[in-house]
């Protein structure tokens, strides 16, 4: 089958912005200069366009045209068992961070139900607690998005029922379910990449359907799982590193 013509355009645009012949904050050509340059119809440049811009690589300003993006400095991001870390890894680059965050109760989702292994729930009783972090930096704005479920079951009328309230708030999983004797002996993380959703790429600042990278989260204590996250982060400017101790097999 044929590759629309669209398509061949933005992969030509794509390679001449890769290798400088558009370096970052240039206008690119006027939609017409390059219609009459890829003898191709205006309608078939805004497509192809398009696809640029939801690839983070144009950025189109109203009445100015469409301009190269800068490509971000890649930061790390160190994913290890202890996750109580961000504020040093900020630190660690010279970087200042803030984290906001809002806590409520409610009925697991089908999928969270699945990951925490809920089972079926019973009439419309709240049966987790959601908290929805957004972490960022001075220098960027918002970079990644947290949700966490947490089973009431676990944390009901205990001193860690909200996470970021009473004497073990922001502690982290492990420390706060040791709190109430609950041993978190191992997590996991599953990780791909995916268009941004139209709330997730508002939230963090980058173009509609811009790649992220989705980190599914789980701790576990024995069998069962004490709580699941999804962590939401832009691809192009992050990169994961993951680490942990060596033991005994």
């Amino acid at each position: 089958m044929t590759e629309a013509l669209y398509v061949r355009i933005a992969a030509d645009l794509r390679r001449r912005i890769v290798s400088g012949d558009f370096p970052p904050g240039s206008r690119l050509p006027t939609r017409e200069e390059l219609s009459a340059e890829y003898k191709a119809a205006p309608g078939v440049i805004q497509q192809a366009t398009r696809i640029l811009i939801r690839e983070a690589l144009l950025l189109s300003r109203p009445g100015a045209g469409m301009f190269v993006r800068a490509r971000p400095e890649r930061r790390p991001l160190v994913r290890s068992w202890y996750q109580d870390r961000l504020a040093q890894q900020l630190e660690e680059q010279g970087r200042q961070g803030t984290r906001s965050y809002a806590s409520d109760t409610m009925q697991a989702p089908p999928e969270i139900r699945e990951r925490l292994g809920l089972g079926t729930p019973d009439g419309h009783h709240h049966d987790v607690m959601r908290t929805a972090y957004t972490f960022a930096s001075d220098d960027e704005g918002p970079w990644m998005l947290v949700t966490s479920w947490e089973p009431l079951s676990i944390t009901k009328g205990t001193a860690i029922a909200f996470p970021e309230a009473g004497p073990h708030a922001g502690l982290g999983i492990p420390h706060r379910m040791a709190a109430v004797d609950i041993t978190v002996d191992s997590w996991q993380e599953e990780v791909s990449a995916r268009p941004a959703s139209p709330e997730e790429a508002r939230q963090l600042g980058i173009g509609a359907g811009a790649v992220v990278v989705a980190i599914e989260r789980a701790y576990h204590a024995g069998d069962q799982v004490v709580e699941v996250a999804d962590i939401i982060v832009p691809a192009e400017s992050t990169k994961l590193l993951y680490n942990g101790p060596v033991g005994e097999r």
